[in-house]
C-alpha cells in the first residue's frame, strides 16, 4: 500500500513537472482592466510564469474549498462536541454508581432498587 501512495505521488510530481516545463512563457496578471487603472493613475500588474500563475490559482481554489467546507461542517461539530460531553457525563454517573455501595449481587438489580 505504500508503494502504491508513492507510485502515485512520483506521478503527481511528474505531471506538475511537466506542466511547468510546458507553461514557462511569461504573462501579466492585473488586478483591474486597463481603463481604470489608466484612470485611477496606479497600475496593480505582476509578472510570472504561467505555470506560477496556474498553480498559485490551483492553491487559491483548494484554500477556498477548505474554508468553505469547514464553515458548513460547523453545526456537526457544534453537536458531535455536544454529545461528547454528553457522554462524558454518563461515564462519570456509570463510574460513581458502580463505586457506590451496593449489595452483592445482580448489578442491574441493585441499581433498580436505589
Amino acid at each position: 500500500m505504500k508503494t502504491l501512495r508513492y507510485a502515485f505521488w512520483a506521478i503527481v510530481a511528474l505531471i506538475l513537472i511537466l506542466v511547468g516545463l510546458a507553461n514557462r512563457g511569461m504573462v501579466t496578471l492585473r488586478a483591474m482592466p486597463e481603463a481604470f487603472s489608466n484612470a485611477l493613475g496606479i497600475s496593480p500588474d505582476v509578472q510570472m510564469p504561467l505555470f506560477v500563475a496556474l498553480f498559485i490559482g490551483v492553491g487559491v481554489g483548494l484554500l477556498i474549498g477548505f474554508i468553505w467546507e469547514w464553515i458548513r461542517e460547523y453545526r456537526q461539530r457544534a453537536e458531535a462536541r455536544v454529545k461528547a460531553r454528553e457522554v462524558d457525563a454518563l461515564r462519570r454517573e456509570l463510574a460513581a454508581l458502580k463505586t457506590a455501595k451496593a449489595p452483592k449481587g445482580d448489578e442491574v438489580l441493585a441499581l433498580l432498587e436505589s
